[in-house]
């Protein structure tokens, strides 16, 4: 045998068993796409965990205050709509005051003309995704003492209710501003079925 062949060096031993541990995990995360409700009772199992870890040994709160962040700007762009209506009219409304192009013809801009399904800036699979790397990566900050930042925690939870109210305020002034609901309410329409 020659050392010449390409799957005797350690780092190709290393590359293989790295793409063999990749394609486990992804073949994991296939097998779990279709459960959704069992996914995101994990990750509340997780959240919880991490919260009485926080709880009982009293510290790591800013590693907690950094979940919470992280976690509300997840939910935020959970709940906008991939294209943002306020974007595109600023974009028009910055086109006409620049004197755009007369030539393209104006298409109509009632938004009740015709039926645009909502699609999130961040879909479902991937917000419970980074919400569970969030939260082990959070379990696992809260092994070493670095992380164990002193701070007054009351002042943290304070500022993220704010923080919390405020945003959320604007996004549901968004969403009546623009007539939009980020969820499935009312009956499921069924095609094929008995009446």
């Amino acid at each position: 045998m020659s050392s010449d062949e390409p799957g005797t060096t350690p780092f190709h031993s290393a590359q293989a068993s790295f793409s063999k541990f990749q394609r486990q995990y992804q073949q994991t995360l296939d097998r779990w796409t279709p459960h959704v409700l069992q996914r995101w009772l994990a990750t509340l199992c997780l959240l919880a965990l991490f919260m009485l870890r926080i709880v009982l040994s009293q510290g790591w709160y800013i590693v907690c205050y950094g979940l919470a962040i992280y976690l509300l700007n997840l939910l935020l762009a959970f709940l906008q709509p991939k294209f943002d209506p306020s974007l595109e009219d600023d974009l028009l409304a910055d086109e006409i005051e620049e004197g755009g192009d007369q030539s393209v013809p104006v298409l109509p801009s009632q938004r009740d003309d015709e039926f645009r399904p909502f699609v999130r800036r961040l879909p479902e699979w991937q917000f419970w995704l980074s919400a569970t790397r969030a939260t082990v990566v959070s379990l696992f900050c809260t092994v070493s003492e670095v992380f164990d930042v002193p701070v007054y925690w009351p002042i943290l939870v304070v500022y993220f209710c704010v923080l919390f109210a405020l945003t959320m305020r604007r996004q549901i002034q968004h969403m009546i501003k623009y007539k939009y609901i980020p969820f499935d309410i009312g009956r499921k329409a069924r095609y094929g079925g008995s009446k």
